[in-house]
């Protein structure tokens, strides 16, 4: 079995009410709310802009943790203002968790949804993918994205990858996959940490920050730091990520979301000078 089981979702974490307060405040101003990225009832994103419209604004999309199970966008808009004061446009995804969705399925309406930025808003400025906890494991599964399909390369400029999950088999011997019921194929083949070896680098700009909380769990420092080496492995003749590891002091599982609702917190800061570097 594995510790990280043990990080539950408490019932009543400080950021949904602050996510509550965002979408009110910001529902009159420049915001659009369930903006449809495909057919499903579920596939839906909330978009929030800056006060001054710039050119080339960057998009920062967000998808939320809760073990594939739990979690929505409505409560995850905790981090929209102090990026959007700086100028950037931030975008909190849904997807259909489980039992109604199926990992495969949210692996691809997560596609879908930054396939939808791109097109909605070509002449962007960057789109930068950001997850926390399972939306950390749904984020760096757009690494192995297969745009082609698609139709359309979206500008990725950077991922932020917090607390994350890049290895799912050890979920398949916990609770978590009572509703999940993945097998070992389901769990080798939306596993980054196998296949990024694989994978071919979009831009070789493109920047892919592994960052993980001093009070983690043993398990998500396990699967941060052998994700970030396999990151940093890539050989130059295949091009590489720019990959770089960070663990924020004095921040367990969750307060290192909840700070992004500060403007001076240190991911934050991180996320604002690799959007403006």
């Amino acid at each position: 079995a594995m510790a990280i089981s043990d990080v539950g979702l408490p019932g009543e974490v400080p950021w949904k009410k602050m996510s509550a307060e965002t979408r009110r405040a910001r529902a009159t101003r420049k915001s659009l709310l369930h903006v449809p990225y495909g057919d499903g009832e579920g596939e839906k994103v909330d978009i929030y802009f800056p006060d001054e419209a710039a050119e080339a604004l960057p998009f920062f999309l967000f998808f939320h943790g809760g073990y594939w199970q739990s979690g929505s966008k409505d409560e995850s808009a905790f981090m929209v203002d102090p990026l959007t004061a700086q100028g950037v446009a931030v975008v909190i995804v849904a997807y259909d968790i489980a039992p109604k969705g199926t990992l495969d399925q949210m692996v691809d309406q997560v596609t879908r949804s930054v396939a939808f930025v791109q097109t909605r808003y070509p002449s962007n400025g960057g789109i930068y993918l950001c997850g926390h906890s399972a939306g950390a494991h749904l984020a760096a599964m757009m690494l192995l994205a297969n745009w082609t399909k698609h139709g359309v390369t979206p500008n990725l400029k950077g991922f932020f990858l917090v607390s994350g999950v890049f290895d799912l088999e050890p979920i398949m011997y916990t609770s978590q996959n009572i509703a999940l019921q993945l097998t070992l194929e389901d769990a080798q083949r939306n596993s980054p940490q196998l296949k990024v070896a694989q994978a071919q680098p979009v831009d070789p700009t493109c920047r892919v920050l592994v960052v993980v909380g001093q009070f983690d769990s043993p398990e998500f420092h396990r699967q941060s730091w052998e994700f970030y080496q396999v990151l940093s492995a890539q050989t130059l003749c295949q091009g590489e990520w720019k990959a770089s590891f960070e663990q924020l002091h004095g921040v367990d599982h969750f307060e290192i979301v909840e700070n992004l609702t500060q403007k001076d917190n240190v991911l934050t800061q991180i996320i604002l000078k690799t959007i403006f570097q």
